[in-house]
């Protein structure tokens, strides 16, 4: 398999996390979205990552739709995302509130690092970076056990922490919610999580 995308996309970087936890083997094209923006829409017409190739040449684009193939090959007693019940609502909230808070973000730094100066709208930077502190502050009131089994929850909540901590740290700094300090430490030493560690930022890569 080939997963396409740079790791400073936390949604590339979640698909990669995944793929290790899960135990799957692929390789990395590290194709940018901005740098190589025609080669990438040969592979997702849209020009977006994360991308998966499969052994058998299919495609597979959009990191929720990667994910949920992830899960129904390893079946109901390996799947990353709970199969039902209560459990699978509450995995899915958090998920919900972490690729939103993520979009806020990026939508925010693309207003400040790539809109000419010009025409930047102060207010529609304020905005978004008032939803996703908001996305935050309601992660944070979860409960995060450091002896909970590993799921998609912790999976994207973790790289969307990091993310943050590099497109704009002061969204949320050390110390200011402890939960979420100790689910960034518990995941990103897991082997999975230094293997697609993120060491710069520059632009957003996904969108």
């Amino acid at each position: 398999m080939i997963l396409i995308g740079q790791y400073d996309s936390p949604y590339t970087r979640r698909v990669a996390v995944s793929l290790g936890i899960l135990g799957f083997a692929f390789e990395h094209d590290t194709r940018s979205v901005f740098g190589d923006f025609d080669s990438m829409r040969t592979v997702n017409p849209l020009g977006r990552v994360p991308s998966l190739v499969l052994p058998d040449g299919t495609t597979l684009i959009d990191s929720a739709a990667i994910l949920d193939w992830l899960d129904q090959t390893v079946g109901p007693e390996r799947t990353l995302l709970p199969p039902g019940g209560l459990s699978r609502q509450q995995a899915l909230q958090r998920i919900a509130l972490s690729t939103g808070t993520i979009d806020k973000v990026m939508a925010s730094a693309y207003e400040r690092l790539v809109r000419p100066a010009p025409y930047r709208w102060p207010d529609w930077i304020s905005r978004c970076r008032t939803q996703a502190e908001g996305g935050i502050a309601a992660l944070a009131a979860h409960s995060w056990p450091v002896d909970a089994r590993l799921d998609q929850a912790c999976i994207t909540t973790a790289c969307m922490i990091r993310y943050i901590r590099l497109a704009d740290p002061d969204l949320l700094p050390p110390g200011r919610y402890p939960s979420l300090d100790a689910l960034s430490q518990r995941c990103e030493a897991l082997p999975a999580f230094r293997a697609t560690y993120p060491a710069d930022y520059v632009v957003p890569s996904n969108r």
